[in-house]
């Protein structure tokens, strides 16, 4: 049998070659090219032979060849031998493959009722993801044509426990899953492919179709796709077309090529076809007006790739003309950011000359999605061969959202990142239900987490809010009634969850204007998210029930892998390529990104199910062999007629390693008297220059002037202090009249539980002014529990403040008996007034107590560290001092005026200890004297109008915490140093 092989070397672009030849056979015969069969190996190359014929035909009308994938075949494609008359294939008879995400499903439930190792049974969420791993391992396994019977022989005594263990594990493929799989009556994808691909060449082989057939492209890394690539050689109007085998590379290299090997491939596919690598000629077709790369271009690749046992030859290499590295630039730079800025940048000038293409080829995901980003800046959407993951489109984020949302009890953050995601309308008008989100945010759930579900979140709505809010919480528990009676329950039908769920999102995405599922399953990614869906739903029912809990993560896990690939609206000459999608392609620019090890080539990951020598005694290839293809891409990119090398010297601060392929490019360069690679720096100038400043201000301190009429003429003691260590926030407060919102989900705040306390004590002294009850710490807690009651609906309080109000008690009480001798009465949370000039002075004492010898002792509740004497005898924690100026002067109601013989703070702090009392200061007088000079002189400062409020005067006595700190830009003008300790 006469076995017909050519080959396309890489330095030509491999489709326009293949085209430029089938038109030459073609001659001026319009019919010709329909009668000829091309096999390649994916749709993408399917699609990149049909521009080729476009380009090469000048654009005129053509009946262009049969183009089958071999990588996706099907009935349609395979029975080819039918329309020549000859015997219908066996291909009828092959079982259907079994959906994708149901083989998933089903190995899920196989692994759920398998606990691990420890005994303990494994969540859905895990099963899912090992039922990845383990279609994975079928696959392969599978496409290498083996079985599972040698498994069991695969641990020898010595190997260590766990291998056994995982394969225990695997009898799920040996044991169970032939026998699930054959009740269904389906087959695995990979191995009907291979029935499909094996039954082409049988029905070939025995009845040769008429018209022409060419294998193209197909480097045999498949097993069945090989033997089929063998038949069509064989075949009398058949031929292979290999892409970029390398005949040049010396016989002894030749003989030792290893899996890691860009060549490796290729050789074992000749060896199935019986035909040496001399007998290989080049495909007939005219190229002289093909774009190409210089032959010397070739050879230098060939060298630098040659086997590791080989490379000493590298000592005797003979010198290679520059032209072999002419248009090949390489541009190291500094970061992923700077790296992606650069293509970027690269692929935006490409558009600026008239049909020009240009192509990024990169594993690196990251690095794909950042260029995708920075072309953004010009309006240009690029085709991304990726595409997007489903989870992180919008419906596909909306779908795990409204999941979360109901599993975690509508808890603040998981409720407002679902209803504020922009689908949802729960069947108001979007105005409407964006107000009422807002409404939501601001008056219940900022502060501490309320109680659990909507019924949580309807106790603490205001009064004044619950007019309008409670209907609208009725339409979002409409919407989530349904799922949330089932997240409720113990073990629930995972199709149950599903169908719910579903229902759950279109109604929660719906509005007056539009129905929800209208609004979810619309655009290309709602396209994908819908089909999700379905294939989700049609086989859900096979995993059984599961814990409610588990769903939103069984969710995520099922999502992974499934894309989105936007195919309008993109750029048709720019496009992001992986390096699988990139074979056969061809562009008058391309730009091999992120050649880094580990992303050039990839990490060799270790096997989760087998060992190195396990995997060879089994039969599977080695890790490396991954390796080989993508040295064998990398290869055909450096062999265009124009490239870039890209690589980022530093990932998120940490030195990366250059490519070994770089490595070997430099070695073998520098061996045949080239010069290293350069790369035109304006790109990286450019970057660098983009998102520059055309000047630099050095932020400065703010300091508002605002009229004087506008400036508060009232404030109560509390803020005095911050008038003199930071007027700016006295500003932001009281001039714009700025508020800062309560944190989202708050832990329990020091503030709140002030408040608490001070209401608690507060109730105790009024209930028992003058002597203390019997039980006087049962009658303390008794008042906590009243004053704490209010905040029932929110669980935190009691896990959080409670504990720490009942260590307090026991002080407080010992407290007051020692005290109550010497008090004759008490005021609590007495209002006062003093009026300096035209300013106002207000203060609400936490507690002032008469005491038998005519003096007032005033007491300063403190939750947090009180201040110290000294900064109460500095002026900075006026506080209790104008309190007492306030006393003295008859400005508490019901209390007269008096002398101030005590100023003292309790630390209620909640501690082993309770509490402690510590004094302000030993003169009383004095201090509020000094306190009340020192606000007429803030009065006096403050009402000229050139006197600003600036931010932090006095770094050092700057106050420690602030709601307003961002609005000052604090850490941008205090950045340049001498601002003391900020």
């Amino acid at each position: 049998m006469t076995v017909t092989v050519h080959t396309i070397a890489p330095r030509l672009p491999f489709a326009d070659v293949l085209a430029a030849g089938l038109l030459a056979e073609a001659e001026d015969d319009p019919l010709a090219l329909a009668g000829v069969t091309v096999l390649l190996p994916s749709q993408r190359a399917r699609r990149t032979l049909r521009e080729a014929f476009l380009r090469r035909s000048g654009g005129r009308a053509l009946l262009l060849p049969r183009m089958a994938a071999i990588g996706d075949l099907d009935e349609d494609e395979v029975l080819f031998a039918q329309a020549a008359g000859g015997a219908l294939p066996e291909a009828v008879d092959i079982p259907p493959a079994i959906p994708p995400l149901r083989r998933r499903l089903l190995l899920t439930r196989l692994i759920l009722a398998m606990p691990d190792a420890s005994g303990k049974p494994r969540t859905p969420d895990q099963a899912a993801r090992l039922a990845a791993e383990l279609a994975r391992l079928l696959d392969q396994v599978q496409t290498e044509g083996l079985g599972f019977d040698g498994l069991a022989g695969l641990v020898p005594d010595d190997y260590a426990k766990h291998w056994q263990i995982t394969l225990n594990f695997l009898q799920i493929l040996t044991h169970h899953w032939p026998a699930l799989l054959a009740a269904e009556g389906c087959l695995d994808p990979t191995e009907r492919r291979n029935r499909l691909l094996d039954a082409q060449g049988r029905a070939w082989a025995e009845a040769p179709p008429p018209g022409r057939i060419i294998a193209a492209g197909i480097t045999g890394s498949i097993p069945a796709a090989a033997r089929l690539v063998a038949v069509v050689a064989g075949l009398p109007q058949g031929c292979a077309v290999l892409p970029g085998l390398d005949r040049d590379l010396d016989d002894d290299s030749w003989a030792v090529l290893d899996q890691s090997h860009p060549q490796d491939p290729l050789k074992r596919l000749l060896e199935i076809m019986g035909i040496d690598r001399a007998a290989v000629t080049d495909w007939p077709a005219p190229h002289d007006e093909i774009p190409a790369a210089p032959p010397s271009r070739q050879r230098l690749i060939s060298e630098a790739l040659r086997p590791a046992r080989t490379t000493h030859r590298w000592r005797d290499i003979e010198p290679l003309p520059a032209e072999a590295v002419a248009n090949v630039s390489r541009i190291d730079c500094p970061g992923p950011r700077e790296e992606a800025l650069a293509i970027a940048l690269m692929m935006r000038e490409a558009l600026e000359d008239a049909g020009r293409t240009c192509a990024l080829v990169t594993p690196d995901r990251d690095l794909a999605r950042r260029v995708a980003a920075d072309l953004g800046r010009w309006g240009i959407t690029v085709d991304d061969s990726a595409g997007r993951p489903l989870a992180v489109t919008p419906p596909g984020v909306f779908l795990r959202l409204s999941a979360e949302m109901v599993a975690a009890d509508f808890a603040p953050v998981p409720l407002l990142a679902a209803l504020k995601h922009p689908l949802s309308g729960a069947g108001l008008s979007r105005v409407a239900f964006r107000e009422g989100v807002r409404t939501l945010e601001r008056t219940v759930l900022r502060g501490v987490r309320p109680g659990p579900g909507l019924d949580g979140l309807r106790r603490i709505i205001p009064d004044h809010e619950a007019r309008t809010l409670v209907p609208w919480l009725d339409a979002v528990e409409a919407c989530c009634a349904p799922f949330v009676a089932l997240m409720a329950r113990d073990e629930v039908p995972f199709a149950d969850l599903l169908e719910a769920h579903l229902r759950l999102a279109e109604a929660l995405a719906g509005s007056d204007e539009i129905h929800g599922a209208l609004e979810l399953w619309s655009g290309r990614a709602g396209d994908v998210a819908a089909g999700f869906a379905r294939d989700l739903a049609d086989s859900a029912a096979d995993l059984g029930t599961i814990a409610p809990r588990h769903y939103p993560a069984l969710l995520d896990a099922l999502m992974v892998g499934v894309p989105v690939r936007e195919d309008v609206g993109t750029h048709p000459r720019l496009s992001i390529l992986g390096p699988l999608e990139a074979r056969l392609q061809h562009a008058d620019l391309m730009i091999v990104g992120g050649l880094n090890e580990d992303t050039w080539p990839p990490r060799i990951q270790a096997d989760p199910w087998m060992s190195r020598p396990m995997r060879t005694s089994f039969g599977l290839p080695l890790p490396e062999q991954r390796v080989g293809h993508t040295a064998h891409d990398f290869a055909h990119l450096f062999c265009a007629p124009r490239v870039a090398l890209t690589r980022s010297e530093k990932v998120e601060g940490t030195p990366t390693v250059p490519s070994r392929w770089l490595l070997r490019l430099e070695t073998v360069m520098a061996a045949s008297g080239l010069t290293p690679l350069d790369g035109p720096s304006h790109y990286l100038d450019w970057a660098d220059r983009l998102d520059q400043p055309t000047a630099f201000v050095p932020g400065e301190r703010p300091a508002p002037c605002p009229p004087v009429e506008a400036r508060p003429t009232k404030l109560s003691v509390t803020r005095i202090e911050t008038w003199m260590r930071d007027p700016y926030a006295i500003y932001a407060q009281f001039i714009l009249g700025l508020r800062a919102l309560d944190p989202l989900d708050a832990e329990p705040g020091a503030a709140d539980y002030g408040q608490l306390v001070h209401k608690a004590l507060e109730l105790f002294i009024k209930r028992h002014p003058d002597a203390l009850p019997e039980d006087a710490r049962g009658a303390l807690l008794a008042c906590g529990h009243e004053v704490f009651e209010q905040d029932i609906a929110r669980p935190a309080v009691w896990a959080f403040w409670w504990p720490r109000f009942e260590r307090l008690t026991d002080w407080v009480v010992a407290q007051e008996a020692a005290r109550r001798a010497d008090v004759r009465e008490s005021h609590v949370e007495a209002e006062g007034t003093l009026t300096v000039g035209e300013f106002t002075l207000t203060a609400k004492a936490d507690r002032i107590d008469l005491l038998h010898d005519g003096s007032l002792a005033i007491l300063d509740y403190k939750t947090g560290a009180p201040p110290s004497q000294k900064e109460v005898a500095a002026g900075y924690a006026p506080q209790l001092p104008l309190e007492a100026c306030i006393a003295q002067a008859g400005g508490f109601a019901r209390i007269p005026a008096r002398p101030v013989s005590k100023l003292l703070y309790w630390h209620l702090s909640g501690n082993a200890e309770g509490g402690a009392e510590k004094t302000a200061g030993a003169d009383p007088g004095m201090l509020a004297t000094e306190a009340l000079d020192g606000l007429r002189g803030l009065i006096a400062a403050f009402n000229r109008p050139e006197t600003p409020y600036e931010a932090r005067p006095h770094p050092g006595k700057a106050p420690r915490y602030s709601d307003y700190l961002h609005l000052a830009r604090v850490k941008e003008w205090s950045a340049g140093g001498g601002e003391g300790d900020e």
